[in-house]
């Protein structure tokens, strides 16, 4: 039977490395008794963190067997899929370089801090019934070709491309960057302005507030990119404390970054939209007072960091959340308008063909 596998986040203050490899040494003496396998875990001294991985039949388990091995019960835990953390964080055992101390222990020292470059691009899709299969294929295959060279040269590890874009994984804030730059400086201008290309940078753990692996890190990024107009790259804040000033003033014309309210304002207004967009009865005023602005503040605000007021902004997320259903799968036009937020199967069509220049069941027709 293949048991799931969990990854959980300890917050220790002073934690350090020889301190985790005891910890673990007595997850691995009781982890039989609670059903477990304790596959391999990291720790980072600086930012007082622990993840673990393991393989056990529920997190219930994982919470019993850590209290009864050491007590340190974790702060969350998340179901993973073992693929994408080795892709994320390059593996899902040991490292094979572990130093073995006088007392027997494996100990190292090894961050699951990463830095993500996410990239976006129109809808495929979309893009194929603008310009037909031939062209558009050409076009992505020439946009794929540069992001991978790229990917290659810089030392990412390429965790998704799925539909409209790429999530690459760094050690390395400076590569990160250095190849987002690189891609943004031999991207052909008419390729990327045609393809609409947005690319982000953010860095982070792997588990935070999102069930989903490193899920805070790549929903920012992702809306960065919404904002990241003019061919500029987006670098959140955790990434450029970790780079030099001097490439900010140097190639300053490529990077949009932004100030620290700018980029709470931006969760702020996202992560609402996040929570409520099925809520067919949310509207601007549920939005004024779920963001805690009247709605001139909302209005002035959201105008000046997306350029769209805030019925725009909640109209085109719920466009783009009822597009990735039809990608799940759904086929009734009825159940998306509903589960989509809209009132009206007659006026989310309406709004659909406005956006996206075909109808609903024509999209539905090309993507299956």
């Amino acid at each position: 039977m293949v048991m799931p596998i969990f990854m959980d986040v300890h917050i220790v203050p002073g934690v350090k490395a020889k301190d985790v490899a005891e910890a673990h040494r007595l997850d691995l003496l009781h982890q039989q008794e609670h059903g477990c396998n304790c596959m391999t875990y990291w720790i980072d001294e600086a930012r007082e963190n622990i993840f673990c991985l393991i393989e056990a039949p529920d997190k219930h388990a994982v919470e019993e067997m850590h209290s009864k091995a050491h007590g340190l019960i974790p702060n969350k835990i998340i179901e993973v899929n073992s693929n994408l953390v080795e892709a994320f964080l390059g593996r899902i055992y040991d490292p094979s370089d572990a130093q073995i101390s006088n007392q027997g222990l494996k100990v190292f020292a090894d961050s699951s801090f990463r830095v993500l470059l996410v990239t976006k691009t129109i809808d495929p899709v979309l893009l194929k019934h603008q310009l037909g299969n031939e062209k558009a294929s050409e076009l992505l295959s020439v946009h794929t070709s540069i992001i991978r060279k790229n990917i290659l040269q810089y030392e990412g590890r390429e965790v998704e491309h799925e539909g409209s874009g790429f999530v690459v994984s760094f050690s390395s804030a400076s590569k990160a960057v250095a190849c987002a730059l690189s891609i943004r400086k031999e991207m052909p201008d008419p390729i990327s302005e045609r393809i609409d290309l947005r690319l982000a940078v953010n860095a982070g753990e792997p588990v935070e507030r999102s069930d989903q692996l490193f899920g805070e890190t790549i929903q920012f990024a992702s809306n960065m990119c919404s904002i990241a107009k003019e061919g500029k790259i987006a670098i959140a804040s955790p990434v450029k404390e970790l780079i030099a000033d001097d490439l900010f003033r140097e190639e300053r014309k490529y990077f949009l970054n932004l100030l620290p309210h700018d980029e709470h304002l931006l969760k702020l207004l996202f992560g609402k939209l996040e929570e409520n967009w099925q809520d067919a009865d949310f509207d601007i005023s549920d939005y004024c007072e779920a963001t805690a602005m009247s709605s001139s503040q909302l209005y002035r605000k959201t105008i000046a960091l997306t350029s769209l007021p805030p019925n725009s902004l909640v109209k085109d997320f719920r466009l783009h959340k009822a597009k990735e259903l039809m990608r799940k799968r759904y086929y009734n036009i009825a159940q998306i308008t509903f589960d989509s937020g809209f009132t009206s199967a007659s006026y989310f069509t309406k709004c659909f063909k406005k956006k996206y220049g075909l109808l609903p069941m024509a999209y539905l027709e090309l993507l299956h």
